[in-house]
């Protein structure tokens, strides 16, 4: 089966790593097509997969963006949508990887007579995404897709209930390798002295910096912590939020919490600081469409507290393999820590446990099993 990718970005999120895993298993039969350049381009080149950037320009949408805003990007997404429905000629099936990716290659598809599958990484709600991109989004997947795969039930629930053919969705949830998270407990250890956290109780965030990722939330809590806990906060704004990680550092300065906090920036050693970590904290404000972070914490034994909406709920069961937390609740939170800290052994052993259910659910073997069969079923 030749496959021609399509993806937006040229930075690397979860959607992209989600995409890299099942690019590999048809690298000699695939092309990615990015209308971005970047990290993520990089990344596709090291593992060997042809990779083609279809445009310099930055295409002038946004998940808020108007209808009149929308209308004004069409002069950039026309010539986009010629390039793709030619290539796409050589190529089994479009596999649109984000929304405007769904936009060019729905189109592209019509036009090509190649079947359309729009792998759905968000939640398609007001929280998200505005009125017309809503609209936009369920109209051209009713209309051209063969399949829409929702990385969650949470994704797949919130398409339905803005408009979209239930029928046409299959959830998958994310894969993963368990053996890239273990193993790096000397280098953990290595990481804690390095960073001076030897008598420090560590709560790690991993997520770029943005509003609705909570950072802000986790900071409120620390102060009703004890003086031996400290946050890691990995990872930097990646879309023009500037301005919120401005915030974060004068929300620091403002509850003297210079000391407790550390701002990473971008890491590529994520399990190393995870396992590096007493707990992981996800504190996302609005519903999640599924939290890599925290199956990556679950796979790396690390314990960890996951705001209650969205994917995260399917992914954690409460004082079994985690905790959950209402959203936007730093008091909350901090009484979890605090549980955490005060009780080593209990969570010691909901992450153990966390670890072997997530090692089966989550294995990329399977997960991407899943996907080849439901890919194989629409071009058969």
């Amino acid at each position: 089966m030749n496959i021609l990718f399509l993806d937006q970005s040229g930075k690397l999120g979860g959607a992209q790593l989600c995409l890299l895993d099942i690019v590999k298993l048809y690298h000699d039969r695939s092309l990615v097509c990015l209308l971005a350049d970047g990290s993520f381009r990089e990344l596709l080149e090291q593992h060997q997969i042809p990779v083609q950037v279809l445009t310099t320009e930055s295409i002038q949408v946004r998940k808020e963006s108007t209808f009149l805003q929308g209308l004004s990007s069409l002069k950039q997404l026309l010539p986009l949508i010629g390039c793709v429905a030619r290539l796409s000629r050589d190529y089994d099936l479009i596999y649109a990887n984000t929304q405007k990716a769904l936009v060019i290659g729905a189109i592209a598809s019509f036009l090509s007579r190649r079947p359309l599958v729009y792998h759905l990484h968000d939640i398609v709600s007001p929280e998200h995404f505005s009125a017309i991109n809503r609209r936009l989004i369920i109209t051209l997947a009713n209309r051209f897709a063969s399949l829409v795969i929702a990385n969650s039930e949470a994704s797949q629930k919130a398409f339905s209930d803005a408009g979209g053919r239930v029928e046409l969705t299959e959830v998958v949830y994310n894969g993963f390798t368990p053996e890239s998270y273990s193993h790096h407990q000397a280098e953990a250890l290595q990481l804690r002295q390095t960073l001076q956290l030897d008598r420090q109780f560590v709560v790690g965030h991993f997520s770029r910096l943005s509003p609705w990722k909570g950072q802000h939330v986790l900071i409120e809590a620390l102060k009703h912590c004890s003086e031996d806990v400290t946050a890691l906060l990995v990872g930097d704004a990646l879309f023009g939020e500037q301005a919120y990680v401005q915030q974060l550092h004068d929300q620091v300065a403002e509850l003297g919490l210079e000391n407790r906090i550390r701002f990473m920036g971008f890491r590529s050693d994520i399990p190393q600081l995870m396992t590096a970590c007493d707990l992981v904290a996800h504190t996302s404000t609005a519903p999640e469409p599924f939290g890599r972070v925290i199956v990556e914490a679950m796979l790396c034994s690390r314990p960890v507290v996951a705001a209650q909406e969205g994917g995260a709920v399917e992914l954690v069961h409460h004082d079994k393999t985690g905790w959950l937390c209402p959203p936007n609740d730093p008091q909350r939170l901090a009484e979890i820590i605090m549980n955490c800290r005060n009780h080593p052994q209990q969570a010691n052993a909901i992450a153990q446990q966390a670890q072997q259910e997530a090692s089966q659910r989550f294995h990329l073997e399977a997960i991407n099993q899943q996907i080849a069969q439901l890919l194989a079923a629409i071009v058969h």
